[in-house]
């Protein structure tokens, strides 16, 4: 283990047992031969129910996607698990150069305190605020690939059965944009659900959108 991740370890520790059980810390390394196991560390995974060996989520596959320079640490925004309201925040670790090695994420139930507040609002009689936008963590690639494959459905706006040439290429363009080819083998079950060949699969990425 090198100095850095040895810090950054001894640093998951700590916040872990500062903030206690509701504070999950987890480090994700991108320099591994295979990003479905990405999670190398992690404290009190309880939270989002994942463990050392798991693999992206939705926030790393993006990181993945973008040019270095274009990314920025990612504080205080909202995602959900199983049901669970968690503050997120999202620090990218970076080498000599200025190239994104890993993340280092900071998850935050804040589910009890959010029921505590709704509450308490029921009783003074004060609404509620909407509620922001979420994302979800996964448990693994194979759900994270089947949302993904999900948005980019919803996103032509037609199901498989009734999509033209175009409304594929967009859907597999947007599997692209969002990191859906970094998954492991995703190749052959994003060809597969739109039934077509991996060779046309990939030409597509090729077309322009009209």
């Amino acid at each position: 283990m090198d100095l850095k991740m040895d810090f950054l370890t001894r640093l998951a520790k700590a916040l872990s047992k500062q903030f206690g059980d509701n504070c999950e810390i987890v480090i994700h390394d991108l320099n591994k031969t295979s990003l479905d196991n990405s999670i190398v560390s992690i404290e009190n995974g309880h939270v989002s129910n994942r463990s050392i060996g798991d693999g992206p989520s939705m926030v790393v596959l993006d990181t993945l996607t973008k040019k270095p320079e274009e990314i920025e640490d990612q504080l205080a925004y909202l995602t959900e698990v199983d049901g669970k309201m968690i503050k997120s925040s999202t620090i990218y670790i970076r080498d000599e150069k200025g190239d994104i090695t890993g993340i280092f994420g900071i998850n935050y139930d804040i589910s009890p305190m959010v029921a505590f507040q709704k509450e308490i609002k029921n009783l003074i009689g004060i609404e509620s605020p909407q509620s922001e936008e979420s994302t979800h963590i996964y448990h693994n690639v194979n759900n994270l690939l089947d949302d993904l494959i999900q948005r980019a459905v919803d996103m032509v706006g037609r199901p498989v059965s009734y999509m033209t040439r175009e409304d594929k290429i967009k859907a597999i363009k947007f599997l692209n944009e969002h990191g859906a080819f970094l998954i492991t083998k995703s190749g052959n079950k994003i060809s597969n659900y739109f039934g077509i060949s991996k060779y046309t699969m990939y030409s597509y990425l090729d077309k322009e959108v009209e």
